[in-house]
Order: C-alpha cells, then structure tokens, then sequence
C-alpha cells in the first residue's frame, strides 16, 4: 500500500462563533500546523483572518508571513484557500482575477504549491438552520472561475485542491481538466456531511458512488475522504483500504467540536494505521503527484 496522506485543515470559514477551538491568528495557526505535523500531517490547510475583525481575510499580506513561518519549522506542503464566494466574509461578485489575486502572488513568490480550484456551484445549508425558517448561501464557482484557477495550475505547475460537494462536481471538474493540457491532475477530495444538507452522507454506500464515477472520470486521480459538518472518522479505514487519502481538522469536523486539531490529526493517523497504512511525509506526497502527470484517461467525450 502507498504511503497515506494526513491532510488537516485548521480553521476554515465559520469564525468562533461557530467552530469554538479554530486557530485564528497567526501564532495560533503556524502552532497548530506544528503540532499537527507532530501527529503525521504532511499537508495544512488554513483560511487566513482578519486580526481585528476575527473574519476571514484572504490576503497575500496575511497567509505569506504564516506560509512561511510554517515552512522554516517543517517540510509540510500548504495551501490557502479563495474567498468563500456567497458568504458573508465575500458576498459580492468577484472577477476570477480579485478572487485567485492571493494565490497568484503566493505562487510566484514559491510559497504555495497547491491551490483550491472547486469545479462547481451548490447550496450551503445547516440541517438546524434549515428548520428554523434562515437560509444557507449559495457557493458559487462560475465556470469562468474554475477556468481561471486551472491556468493557473496550467502556467505555474501548481496541483488543483478539487472540493466534491456533489458528483456533478466530480464530472465538470474532470472535463475542465482536460482542456488544460499540461495542467497537473486534480486531487478530487470528496466531501461529506452530516450537519449540512449537501451531497452524501459519510457512509461507505456513497463513497462506492463516487469511486465508481471517479472511476470513469479521472481513474488515476488521487482522492480523499473530508467534508464539512462531518465526523470522517467511520469512513477513514475504509477509505484507506480503497487506496484513498484523509483529511481531518476543525475546518471538516462538526460545529461545535470538542477536540483541538492535534487530537483530530492524532485519531485519524491511528485509524491510518489500523487500516494497514502508513502515513505519507510531503516528499512521498510530492512523489506522488509527480508520477501521476498531468493526464488522466477516462471520461465522456
């Protein structure tokens, strides 16, 4: 079995308010993303915050200096993220150049060597917010977009971060890709949840949906197993024994939670580990992209 990747995904959108324990300054997550890497992380994700507002700011100013000080302590690979586009951290309209503006300068100055190209559109809903009358938002990807952030990948040799909300995701997401020859293949991280009212839930007949789809697709893409408002941890074991990777993290887990980054990075790696796998370090993950190119044969013409 190849080495397994551990990606953990720190904060993500929700502010405290929702996600009590995320990491919001910069101390807190180069912290975190240490400590995480302790537990067998070989990749971070992080959403960079406003140190005054406590939102979500995604600035070159605010995630380089973090990049960077990540790096100089451990060889993990990090990536941002874009403005979650229907939020309220970005509820206007963004031109693909204002919205991939961060990650375009993060790349030309060798700090990013991934970014977040999501290949669709869905809505976000909470179950609970669903029953109370108050709506969710659309998240939004025109298509212009996801054209833009494949260039980019294309021009710069930087790997697509694919977010599966839904297997319409999966098929666009594939089919762009191929109109970018010499684009690197996607990571297609398939997303679950329990607590939101979008795709499937994590249970092992939805993952054998999406492998099967992906299996037509993109067959050697590299996946993992993650979500919003989800617990992945029944879904890990078999996911790594289907040749899959794991993301685990307060961004991904259910709002509200208990447990700190370390503690969600430490439970995944035993599940890892229970399944047959051995954690993956960033030059095996580095590896592994480099061997699977730019192509990836399948798909409906």
């Amino acid at each position: 079995m190849p080495p397994v990747w551990l990606e953990v995904a720190l904060n993500g959108p929700w502010s405290r308010s929702k996600q009590p324990g995320i990491p919001l300054s910069a101390d807190e997550i180069v912290e975190d993303a240490i400590t995480c890497a302790g537990e067998g992380a070989s990749i971070i994700h992080f959403h960079a915050y406003d140190p005054v507002t406590g939102r979500q700011r995604d600035d070159y100013e605010i995630y380089a200096p973090i990049i960077e000080r990540i790096r100089s302590r451990a060889d993990l690979i990090c990536y941002g993220t874009l403005p979650f586009a229907g939020s309220v951290d970005s509820p206007n309209p963004l031109t693909p150049a204002q919205r991939f503006s961060a990650v375009d300068r993060l790349v030309r100055a060798g700090l990013v060597e991934w970014s977040v190209v999501d290949p669709g559109s869905t809505n976000i809903a909470h179950y609970d917010d669903l029953a109370a009358g108050k709506d969710g938002f659309v998240y939004a990807n025109p298509e212009a977009q996801i054209r833009y952030g494949l260039e980019l990948a294309q021009r710069h040799h930087i790997t697509p971060s694919y977010a599966i909300y839904e297997p319409g995701f999966m098929r666009l997401g594939a089919a762009l890709h191929r109109a970018f020859p010499g684009a690197p293949v996607p990571i297609y991280r398939l997303m679950f949840s329990d607590q939101f009212a979008f795709g499937f839930p994590p249970r092992s007949w939805a993952l054998d949906a999406y492998l099967t789809l992906l299996g037509i697709e993109a067959p050697d893409a590299p996946w993992m197993v993650a979500g919003l408002g989800v617990d992945i941890e029944p879904l890990v074991e078999t996911a790594v024994a289907r040749g899959g990777h794991v993301r685990a993290g307060l961004e991904d887990a259910p709002l509200g939670s208990r447990h700190s980054n370390r503690e969600l990075a430490r439970r995944a790696a035993r599940h890892i580990s229970a399944a047959g796998g051995q954690l993956a370090c960033a030059a095996d993950v580095r590896r592994r992209l480099a061997a699977a190119g730019t192509s990836s044969t399948g798909g409906s013409r």
